[in-house]
């Protein structure tokens, strides 16, 4: 059997019932309740990360605190990015005409992966505006946030989403108060990085609905000895995010992150953080291996690579838009970098 191509059914069952049978059971005191949408080819690392600290809160408070549903555009299943097909509960339609009459869930997450530049849902759209309506919290994870904005409702909202898309995502939509954080949270709505960040979104939901004993026993069963604090910068290199010694290095790559599209200079980035041109070179040849402007370089590269795999953006766009002068300067960089010229990535 050929076990890449094999697809599999995941049957969901809480404390043994099966929520098929009973979808509305009534809901204890203090009971949080998710709906979770899933968009095909969406990441099950993202939900997994999601749904599970979740379910050990429950075990390890010996109680029901969390419920759970999984709904899609159809009702049927959908399959993840990794070919896994997962049942759900019900159909978005028919779950907006049960929120006229049932009790209202305390959250809606769409959780999503790759590709949602090219995804619409109208009934999703409807279903997210009006739980937005009636209160109900919002949540995008990974690039769930993209969503959120195609139906209208980040505007001069505070939010995040993966970093692999904020590019894409801040020049698809305007008016965005864009961050690189791990998940942020303003007027009822909450985005997420996706992946791991949304194991640190639920553990934050454990603490504040269970309490921090609650939330370290998570931790502890799951072997994981933190959580991240929402705010944590998601970009920042491997291996800098919990080294004190290398705060100066995180403030200087944020700089230039946040200034791709007109590149400073070594010694302009050297004066607004108090430093001399020759400590910035020592930070980045000892933490990364590389000089600054090398590293810059990289940044730049791989914003390009990103808007013209994920916007309609042409070469000569997205070259001002990445600080180049000239769209034949940038091709031979970006030539140089991977290979290939943009044209040629973008036909393929």
């Amino acid at each position: 059997m050929n076990l890449i191509n094999k697809r599999f059914v995941i049957e969901r069952q809480s404390d043994g019932v099966n929520l098929d049978v009973y979808p509305f059971m009534p809901l204890a005191d203090g009971m949080t309740e998710f709906l979770i949408v899933l968009v095909p080819g969406f990441s099950q690392l993202c939900m997994s990360s999601f749904i599970d600290p979740l379910r050990y809160a429950n075990r390890l408070s010996g109680c029901e605190r969390f419920r759970w549903r999984l709904i899609s555009d159809g009702g049927t299943p959908v399959m993840c990015a990794s070919g896994i097909r997962v049942c759900v509960d019900a159909s978005l339609n028919e779950e907006a005409k049960l929120l006229k009459s049932k009790r209202l869930p305390d959250g809606i997450v769409v959780c999503t992966g790759e590709g949602i530049e090219h995804y619409h849902s109208a009934p999703l759209v409807s279903l997210l505006r009006l739980c937005a309506r009636r209160n109900v919290r919002l949540y995008g994870l990974g690039t769930g946030a993209w969503v959120l904005a195609a139906a209208g409702l980040l505007s001069d909202t505070r939010c995040t989403i993966h970093w692999d898309t904020m590019a894409a995502f801040s020049e698809t939509f305007e008016g965005l108060k864009l961050t690189d954080a791990l998940f942020v949270e303003q007027k009822g709505i909450v985005t997420c990085a996706g992946e791991f960040a949304a194991f640190d979104l639920a553990i934050s939901s454990v603490e504040d609905r269970c309490g921090v004993d609650v939330a370290r026993s998570v931790c502890r069963f799951l072997t994981a000895d933190r959580w991240r604090e929402g705010e944590s910068c998601q970009s920042a290199p491997l291996g800098l995010r919990f080294s004190g010694a290398s705060e100066k290095l995180i403030r200087i790559i944020r700089i230039m992150e946040n200034s791709v599209d007109e590149p400073l200079t070594i010694r302009a980035i050297a004066q607004q953080q108090g430093l001399s041109c020759r400590q910035i070179q020592r930070l980045f040849l000892h933490h990364l291996k590389a000089t600054p402007m090398r590293y810059y370089l990289l940044l730049r590269m791989a914003r390009a690579r990103q808007l013209l795999e994920l916007t309609d953006m042409s070469v000569l766009q997205v070259a001002i838009t990445c600080g180049f002068v000239s769209s034949s300067h940038f091709s031979k960089c970006f030539r140089d970098h991977f290979g290939e010229s943009p044209s040629s990535l973008r036909r393929s």
